[in-house]
């Protein structure tokens, strides 16, 4: 078969995509160039490789089996590229990063200068979202998780851990008094989290399965807004340790009832497509971050 890997690509998007339309909108070429791609590889393989129905797209027997092969043909090919271009200059082209905004605004942003000084042929895509992403279809290289993976074919190696405690502005204090024990906690305006039920239990340090249960008199489904409403004086909030440290530094946040809430640690991972995890450019960016992420 004379294969064009370019068509290999393509065609391995609109799998992943699921309609031409789609993979056109990604490269920003018209559909009829996608068509063409595609008619040039069934022609290629000599078998049809996609069913086209007023539903969209759907892979044919052939098609399942070849989708296989282009991966890891085109995995092959950017390890081999990216093998030889890192021998000669380092690790180079882009990276694309999910990761939570709270983390991408307190973590990610403020590492880069470094990640850049170290490999200066890098690029970082941010994909900033509280959301678990779909890596293969949305074409993500690293996904920075603290919960465990649990997909088959997804390797994730731990860069780091955290704990999280319990954090208010100043002003919010002076307003409405610190609490000077875990059951005045109730007459005082939490924070709690509407996307993660579990962030609204907060487990106290006794060790016996004593717990806050928080109702909220604010909530947000966002783990950066709840780090904003925190910093803004609207309550009080339980946040990620390694987040409001230095923000506590700086003054804009003071640790609420210290020692009396549990301090599990719980580790961060990344997490990366099976298949892509051996990239130079991929391994650069998690050396790097575990460690930044690796207290001294």
């Amino acid at each position: 078969m004379q294969l064009h890997l370019d068509d290999v690509a393509l065609f391995t998007r609109i799998a992943e995509l699921g309609t031409l339309s789609a993979a056109a909108r990604e490269r920003d070429v018209p559909v009829s160039q996608v068509t063409r791609s595609l008619a040039r590889l069934e022609a290629a393989c000599g078998a049809r490789l996609m069913h086209r129905n007023t539903h969209g797209l759907s892979l044919t027997d052939e098609g399942d089996t070849f989708v296989t092969y282009a991966r890891r043909l085109l995995d092959t090919t950017a390890e081999l590229s990216s093998e030889l271009t890192g021998k000669i200059s380092g690790p180079s082209g882009w990276v694309r990063i999910s990761v939570s905004p709270v983390i991408a605004q307190m973590l990610i942003a403020p590492s880069l200068n470094g990640l850049y000084q170290r490999h200066p042929q890098l690029d970082i895509d941010l994909c900033a979202d509280d959301r678990m992403a779909d890596m293969a279809r949305e074409g993500i290289d690293i996904a920075i998780r603290t919960g465990t993976p649990n997909s088959e074919t997804l390797v994730a190696r731990q860069i780091g851990r955290f704990s999280r405690s319990l954090y208010a502005a100043p002003a919010y204090l002076a307003a409405f008094g610190t609490p000077q024990h875990p059951d005045d906690l109730p007459q005082h305006r939490l924070i709690g989290n509407s996307a993660s039920p579990t962030l609204n239990h907060w487990l106290l340090a006794s060790g016996k399965g004593q717990e806050v249960l928080v109702q909220g008199h604010t909530r947000t489904d966002n783990s950066a807004v709840v780090l904003a409403l925190a910093q803004q004086g609207v309550g009080i909030a339980r946040l990620m340790d390694v987040l409001a440290q230095p923000l506590v530094a700086s003054g804009a946040l003071v640790p609420v009832l210290p020692g009396e809430f549990s301090k599990v640690q719980e580790p961060i991972y990344a997490v990366m497509l099976q298949e892509r995890h051996r990239l130079p450019k991929i391994r650069a960016c998690i050396d790097y971050w575990a460690q930044c992420l690796t207290p001294p």
